[in-house]
């Protein structure tokens, strides 16, 4: 018995072209193709620059093949979250290892269970991460940022400033904190190597609770943080921001499954490191720069 239905491709592109696609009854989840009746509209305050353009050779998932015979789940949501149900399956083969594509409130993110060891080095060699390259993590809450890191700096007698309450004032949000890792983390993200290689220490995390209907949906149905890592084309090093183009580029190395919320835009998190005496940014990105964090170059800021 089979199922056959069309959907417009994606709004906000030029060249917008249909879609279709067919699939049998099956009892693999990673056999469906989900499709909104409704495609998101796409909203771009800022001009795309880093988008990799479309090819006629990079289009191939966009037809009937993309639901693929090893397993590639190819999942269209509305952006605002309306349609989570379509998440169940997502969630699922996270929890049993699969490596995959999540949007975030800005880029696009390959992602992994925190707790399942071979899923994270499988991330690694599919975005091929050096072994000292750093690892985020995506968060639900403030609780599970106080599990894998010591904390934010809270005020005390002597005149410290009270960092939490700052923070959280921009969380959730495009902001990624750099916090001294806890024991509970687990130690590939703080270290990895192989058997042959001593491990690189590394003492530090970056944290995220990203303000996106979509992520933390898929966050609540998980029910713990995710390992997580930008979606960057390999060859020019810049930010894919088109789903379709992200399996596409990345479905041939492994990937498991793509979570489209449409197109985003080439606007990254602010990176602020949280570990040393005052809150210093290192990346500034969609993120506006607070009262409290110091930039990168204002030296001057130090010597008050």
């Amino acid at each position: 018995m089979s199922l056959e239905a069309k959907a417009l491709g994606h709004t906000g592109v030029a060249g917008a072209f249909p879609l279709s696609f067919r699939r049998s009854i099956s009892s693999f989840p990673s056999r469906l193709l989900f499709r909104s009746a409704f495609p998101p509209q796409v909203h771009r305050p800022f001009q795309t620059l880093a988008v990799v353009k479309r090819s006629p050779k990079r289009l191939k998932y966009s037809s009937p093949r993309f639901t693929k015979k090893d397993g590639l789940l190819y999942v269209q949501v509305d952006q605002l979250g309306s349609d989570s149900w379509k998440l169940d399956p997502v969630a699922e083969l996270l929890k049993e290892g699969a490596v995959g594509v999540i949007p975030t409130d800005t880029v696009y993110a390959i992602v992994c269970d925190l707790s399942c060891h071979s899923a994270i080095e499988r991330l690694r060699r599919i975005k091929e991460i050096e072994p000292s390259k750093p690892l985020s993590i995506i968060c639900r809450s403030f609780h599970d940022i106080d599990t894998y890191t010591t904390g934010f700096p809270r005020g005390n007698s002597q005149g410290l400033t009270d960092i939490f309450r700052a923070v959280k004032h921009c969380l959730p949000g495009p902001y990624t904190f750099i916090l001294a890792a806890s024991k509970q983390l687990p130690k590939q993200c703080t270290r990895y190597g192989t058997a042959t290689s001593k491990y690189a220490s590394r003492k530090n995390v970056g944290v995220r609770i990203p303000d996106d209907p979509v992520c933390q949906a898929i966050l609540e149905k998980l029910d713990r943080p995710l390992i997580s890592t930008s979606v960057k084309s390999p060859k020019e090093n810049e930010w894919i921001l088109d789903p379709v183009i992200i399996a596409d580029v990345y479905g041939p190395e492994g990937l498991d499954f793509v979570v489209d919320a449409g197109v985003r835009v080439a606007y990254p998190s602010t990176v602020v490191d949280m570990t040393e005496s005052a809150p210093r940014i290192i990346r500034q990105g969609k993120g506006p720069k607070q009262p409290w964090m110091i930039a990168e170059d204002d030296d001057s800021a130090l010597d008050d």
